[in-house]
């Protein structure tokens, strides 16, 4: 790392401690938005049964959670990011 970079990062290190002390604005924040329970299932092919059966929740949750009556929290809402970005292994692994 040449003496520039190494300037760079310091300074990147300094305005991290501001934005956590709230002396500054950070320059963008990032959402992570909540999974879509509905276009992962269909995604995947399943029924609402099918997918709410692999998934442990019942077929009224997931309905909850399609019509947007409720959202996934916790545990729930983890489980259906990691099925969206890796749908065969979770399902692989909950079949098992």
């Amino acid at each position: 790392m040449n003496d520039e970079d190494f300037e760079l990062l310091c300074e990147s290190i300094r305005q991290a401690g501001e934005i956590r002390q709230g002396k500054r604005k950070p320059s963008r924040t990032f959402k992570v938005g909540d999974p879509d329970a509905k276009a992962i299932r269909e995604r995947l092919g399943l029924s609402q049964s099918r997918f709410a059966a692999i998934i442990g929740v019942s077929v009224r949750t997931l309905q909850n959670w399609e019509q947007g009556r409720r959202e996934p929290e916790g545990p729930a809402k983890a489980l259906l990011r990691v099925v969206d970005r890796e749908p065969q292994a979770v399902l692989q692994a909950l079949r098992a």
